[in-house]
């Protein structure tokens, strides 16, 4: 069973699943691991780790940012990958899902790119602008290399289309749950449901809610019905306000933590 998977089965009937998201190399390649170490001590479940690209366009102005600062401190797509490698020896329980932009992956090559990240790893990857009508390489190359492809649905996405991300992904799906980029305020916490509801009637694989999610308030909402709470936006924010990187680090941790606690049930007390 992959560590996405039992992740995701541990947690059933229990909780939603957190996973905190931060941009690979922000501020400096050198604060990524210890970022991440310091996110399963506040409670994440899963980790998100998103690639610096240029081009970020699914992405707020926090993200933007961020890839903006990664991408000065000279972050490269295989520095990513390295930095999982990093974080791996000491934790091999915690799963880690790359989320980035075709372009880098399409320069390294799809079978390098998974191999690299399978040898590194990495769980999943999540490519923001590919459909899957245009996967199918990079499906059976992650395939090949044991690692899990996962796709976006949208407020938008048509019952129909539903049906074909859905067998295209593996491990989980992601929820945008707003018209709109990362870091977006205007959550309709009946909608959402109301879309998970219905979408569940058509997959079998857990969904996880991102985009818009900036609290534990918020976090705490979703988490009654989502089988997985993604926030980005407000822990790279807290990266982005400076001091020195323990202070940030600080910062995050207890940040990440409040979420973490507001998703407790029933006496799953967080780690």
């Amino acid at each position: 069973m992959s560590r996405i998977k039992g992740t995701f089965a541990a947690l059933a009937g229990r909780r939603a699943a957190l996973i905190p998201f931060i941009t690979g190399g922000d501020p400096t390649p050198s604060a990524t691991v210890p970022l991440m170490h310091a996110l399963v001590r506040a409670g994440a479940d899963i980790i998100e780790i998103g690639m610096p690209f240029s081009d970020p366009m699914a992405d707020g102005p926090a993200i933007q940012m961020a890839h903006q600062r990664a991408l000065a401190a000279g972050t490269t797509t295989r520095m990513i990958i390295d930095l999982v490698a990093a974080f791996r020896r000491d934790d091999a329980h915690t799963p880690v899902v790359l989320m980035g932009y075709v372009n880098p992956v399409e320069t390294m090559g799809y079978g390098v790119f998974a191999m690299a990240c399978a040898k590194a790893g990495v769980d999943g990857v999540l490519l923001v602008d590919m459909p899957p009508e245009e996967a199918a390489e990079w499906r059976a190359q992650a395939q090949r290399a044991g690692v899990d492809t996962i796709f976006l649905l949208s407020p938008t996405t048509s019952m129909e289309r539903l049906a074909v991300i859905a067998a295209a992904s593996t491990g989980f799906l992601y929820y945008v749950a707003l018209k709109g980029v990362t870091g977006a305020s205007h959550l309709n916490i009946a909608e959402v449901a109301q879309r998970l509801a219905a979408m569940r009637r058509h997959v079998a694989l857990p969904v996880g809610v991102g985009f818009g999610i900036r609290d534990a308030v918020s976090a705490a909402e979703v988490g009654r019905f989502a089988d997985a709470v993604i926030v980005g936006s407000a822990i790279v924010e807290k990266i982005a306000a400076g001091g020195s990187v323990e202070t940030m680090i600080a910062g995050v941790e207890a940040f990440v933590r409040d979420v973490r606690a507001a998703l407790t049930r029933d006496g799953d007390l967080p780690r």
